[in-house]
């Protein structure tokens, strides 16, 4: 998990803050208004909050930094993919409703890429508002959207199915539930405040109407901004730092590795990327009967700071080869975070950007706990399946976590102004 299969830094681009930060027009720091978050994808509201449905009437006092935050909907990519972690999330998948086609399916995407860009901007969705979010601003809501292999034969649209979205090959360690699996749509919301966030479920779920029925819907959380005392990598439920090294949108082969180019295949996925998601149980209890230096061995890293045990700090490079008195390797040849490194699978490279659950106690007290896994790639035959293959064989911390469900879904580009995600796969 800390290195390159469950997780991601808070921002993007740094895991350290800065200098003293200046301070915006309406007085708030900028480092409070980002908290913990970096400011990628990020388009801050003006001073009074943010447009429409969360805009501060005359002389009232200003929205909170959290609030302000907001995420422009029509871009090259959909959003909720390079932006920072969001505090709360929402995933649910969808099936088309018996009967419902391509003409249904664009409608359904119609409506959704309209509520998306009017509750992203803080305004309220066009048919029946809950009022839920009423009093606050966009908190850098996300909603982003995307197909399942099923969709392409439930619409008529076999011919234009990626041959990215053939089915995840099994893995050892699988114990799926296909219940809660898969799915012909699925939608992923981000938001930085709780309530705006199930706002945004609930309009996704009325906009279905008789298109589409849930198939399943799971909720995360991560650190909310301003948690920590400066920008930092983000820590998952084993208490370990998690998403060290994790692709960053500066890095020059960024793009390439995580979305499909302008020239790519099929046409209508210009731009776009393909989200593995895997619901990964925590066997908690067990974890925690080891002690610290064992986890720190299961792992490959210090938990204390995310350091690699072979020294250093948080980002230094892993040495693989280091031994100690007795020559035996630092770093385990079985820890998760030497297995999970690029350079150990052939370049293999996947941005993830999870949330953590607990969906309560089982009747023997056990948590029900653990990470919501998202990770993006071009082409998950190069990004997630090599790197799982690997951890399929002998990753140490197999026996301390279990994969209950899985999907693949491909997300075509951002929607241009006019547009509605999805258009150029339906109206094509």
């Amino acid at each position: 998990m800390a290195d390159q299969s469950l997780s991601r830094a808070r921002t993007p681009e740094a895991t350290e803050a800065g200098p003293a930060a200046p301070a915006t027009g309406n007085g708030i720091s900028r480092r409070r208004l980002l908290g913990t978050a970096g400011a990628t994808g990020l388009v801050l509201g003006a001073s009074g909050g943010a447009v429409g449905y969360a805009s501060a009437p005359a002389g009232a006092t200003p929205l909170a930094s959290v609030g302000e935050g907001r995420v422009e909907f029509h871009v090259k990519h959909q959003p909720g993919i390079t932006q920072p972690l969001h505090a709360r999330g929402h995933l649910i998948a969808f099936d088309l409703a018996p009967g419902a086609g391509r003409t249904e399916a664009a409608a359904l995407l119609r409506r959704w890429s309209d509520t998306a860009r009017r509750l992203m901007a803080g305004e309220p969705s066009a048919q029946d508002d809950t009022g839920v979010a009423r009093d606050a601003g966009p908190s850098s809501l996300t909603l982003t959207f995307g197909f399942g292999h099923s969709f392409f034969g439930r619409t008529g649209l076999e011919k234009q199915r990626p041959a990215a979205l053939d089915p995840l090959p099994d893995f050892s360690s699988d114990r799926l539930d296909k219940a809660r699996s898969n799915g012909d749509l699925w939608v992923q919301i981000g938001a930085d405040d709780a309530l705006v966030a199930f706002h945004a479920l609930r309009a996704v779920q009325k906009d279905a109407g008789s298109a589409a029925r849930v198939r399943w819907q799971m909720n995360g959380f991560n650190r909310s901004p301003g948690a920590t005392a400066h920008p930092m990598t983000a820590r998952n439920l084993m208490g370990q730092v998690d998403g060290t090294r994790n692709p960053k949108p500066a890095d020059s082969d960024f793009d390439r590795r995580i979305f499909v180019p302008e020239e790519g295949e099929p046409a209508w996925m210009a731009n776009g990327s393909y989200a593995v998601v895997r619901r990964i149980r925590m066997l908690l209890d067990d974890w925690e009967k080891l002690p610290v230096t064992e986890q720190e061995n299961v792992i490959g890293r210090r938990k204390s700071d995310g350091a690699p045990l072979s020294g250093g700090s948080e980002t230094s490079e892993m040495d693989l080869e280091k031994t100690d008195s007795r020559g035996n390797l630092v770093v385990p040849f079985n820890a998760h975070a030497r297995i999970t490194r690029p350079d150990q699978n052939g370049g293999a490279a996947m941005l993830r950007r999870p949330f953590s659950y607990h969906d309560g106690i089982d009747a023997d007290g056990a948590p029900d706990a653990g990470l919501l896994f998202i990770c993006w790639q071009a082409d998950p035959l190069r990004g997630f399946v090599p790197v799982q293959r690997k951890l399929d064989r002998g990753d140490a911390l197999t026996p301390f976590v279990r994969h209950e469900a899985s999907g693949l879904f491909a997300v075509p580009g951002g929607a241009a102004e006019g547009e509605y995600v999805g258009q150029r796969l339906l109206e094509g």
